[in-house]
Formats: structure tokens, C-alpha cells, sequence
């Protein structure tokens, strides 16, 4: 029988790390589980210097035993269905009734796969939920979370993502989580691409860049990157959490989902191939606001 209070947390990183020290503050009994164990163990000793009594596990099964919810942050479409489903099958560890939350950003067909695996569909409830806002937003607990599954898993997920977002939307059935997500991830792209070209013409017009953002953010070109990444590309700062590599394992999601309906997404193409740029001049662990290295910065 699962104890209400009781919950696991696969994957620790960056991400994963500060949701599941929001559900330990809100007085959940949080198991860890990181495939790296020096990753776990970190996050155990950063919990424990909060004065947090959190755990960690020796294997997936081990954490999620007894759990009445277990979520999951970790790398894609393999990772998910390795840990979950075939090697870790920590999914079928699970009590019945118990409820599994992927904040992890995976292709729409992997997530209908695994609610509806033997063994898992109709015995536990399954909630495809990315997330959205960054390591900032993880750490701050204002996540945006687009949520795929039945009514009854986000009535079951809701009182645990609370303690970390801001915004829960409930986008549809199965899968439909991921599929918001690829959505989400094409908009960034195109914004990150626009804002790195007009902070290059700021600078190749020779303004003031801080008097430029403080006259049009408030106007229609205002956007998140353009509030919280204007000032660090700018400065040539791209520390920020989330990875050049993920955002185009990202993308190649959204294109792929394009490319089945025949849609002709040439921008966020475009924008992918600039990126590949990036990695290759050596940014692939860089923030996504690193996009704008591919430009020179402007002799004058």
C-alpha cells in the first residue's frame, strides 16, 4: 500500500534537482534516484544543509517502493523508456493506483508507449507533463507545466506540481503534454533567433543596448528572453541551465512531428542548423541564448 506522503524522484539534475527539493520543503518524504550516483549524492548533501531528510536509492525499484507518486526528469525518448519501462522497470515497480509524472521532454509517441504498456496502463496514472521556465523556474517554483493524460492523473499529479509551478495546463489526452511542449520549444526558437539579430544591430548601430531594451520591452517586441537574456547575451553570458544539445534534441521533436503532417516549419529549421553551428564551434553545454555567437559581434 502506498504511503500518501511518500514520493520518488528519478533524475536530479538541474532541473529535476530543485522540483524535488520544492516536494521535500512541502514536507513529502522524497527518494532520490540519479543515475550518476555523485549527482544524487550532492543533491542529498545540498537538501541536508536546508535541514531536509531526504534519501537516495540504489536502483529505481528501490525508490519508487511504497511511493504514492513518482516523477521522473531525465534525457529523452531512450533514457525514459530504459529507466521506466525496460531495464529499470520502475514503472512496474509501482503500487497500483500510485501516479507517475514525466517532467521529461519526450516525443509524443513515447509517451502514449509507456501509459499504455502492459503493466502499467490501467494499473497506475500516467501524466506526460514538461515543463517549461527553465532551471530559474525550477529553482523559483514557477514552472509552467503542459500536462498530457486523463482528468483523473492531474487531479492525482496536481497537489505535488504545485509545490513547484505557477501554471498547470491540462492540454489533452496521452502524449498531448509533449506535444504543447514541441509547440513551445518552435516559439523559442524563432524569438532567441530574432532577439540575437537585433541585439547585433543595436550593437552595429552603436547604442546605448540598455537604453534600447528599457525603450522596447515594453512594447510588442517584449518577450521572456528579451526580459531575462537581453543583458547576458549582451555580455556574452550563456550559463543559464538549459543546454544548446537539449534544445535540439527538442527541436528534432518538433520537426519530426511536422514532417508527419507535411508542414513546412523552415524557420525552425533554419534555427536548428544554427544551432548546429554552435555546437560546433564548441557551445553544446551552453544556454539556448548562445545562439547569438554564431553572429559576430560588429567591428567599430
Amino acid at each position: 500500500m502506498s504511503n500518501a506522503k511518500k514520493v520518488a524522484f528519478i533524475g536530479l539534475g538541474v532541473m529535476g534537482g530543485p522540483m524535488a527539493g520544492h516536494l521535500a520543503r512541502a514536507g513529502y518524504q522524497v527518494v532520490g534516484y540519479n543515475r550518476t550516483t555523485a549527482r544524487a549524492t550532492a543533491w542529498r548533501d545540498k537538501c541536508a544543509a536546508e535541514g531536509l531528510g531526504v534519501t537516495i536509492a540504489d536502483s529505481p525499484q528501490e525508490a519508487v517502493a511504497g511511493c504514492a507518486a513518482v516523477f521522473a526528469c531525465l534525457g529523452n525518448d531512450d533514457d525514459v523508456e530504459s529507466v521506466m519501462l525496460k531495464d529499470g522497470k520502475a514503472l512496474l515497480a509501482m503500487d497500483e493506483g500510485a501516479t507517475y509524472v514525466d517532467h521529461t521532454t519526450i516525443s509524443p509517441a513515447a509517451a502514449r508507449r509507456i501509459a499504455s504498456a502492459p503493466g502499467v496502463s490501467g494499473r497506475i496514472h500516467c501524466l506526460d507533463a514538461p515543463v517549461s521556465g527553465g532551471q530559474a523556474g525550477a529553482e523559483n517554483g514557477t514552472l509552467s507545466i503542459m500536462c498530457g493524460g486523463t482528468n483523473l492523473a492531474l487531479k492525482h499529479a496536481s497537489p505535488f506540481m504545485e509545490r513547484y509551478a505557477a501554471r498547470i495546463v491540462h492540454v489533452g489526452g496521452d502524449g498531448a503534454g509533449q506535444a504543447a511542449k514541441a509547440v513551445n520549444q518552435v516559439c523559442i526558437a524563432g524569438v532567441l533567433a530574432g532577439l540575437s539579430e537585433g541585439i547585433r544591430l543595436a550593437q552595429a548601430m552603436e547604442l546605448d543596448t540598455d537604453k534600447v531594451l528599457e525603450a522596447i520591452s515594453g512594447g510588442a517586441a517584449q518577450s521572456w528572453q528579451m526580459d531575462n537574456r537581453w543583458a547576458t547575451m549582451v555580455k556574452d553570458e550563456f550559463d543559464f541551465g538549459f543546454a544548446v544539445d537539449w534544445m535540439r534534441k527538442d527541436l528534432a521533436i518538433a520537426l519530426e512531428e511536422g514532417g508527419k503532417r507535411g508542414m513546412d516549419l523552415s524557420i525552425t529549421t533554419q534555427v536548428d542548423q544554427f544551432y548546429a553551428d554552435v555546437q560546433a564551434a564548441g557551445g553544446s553545454r551552453c544556454d539556448t541564448s548562445s545562439l547569438i555567437t554564431r553572429l559576430a559581434k560588429p567591428r567599430l
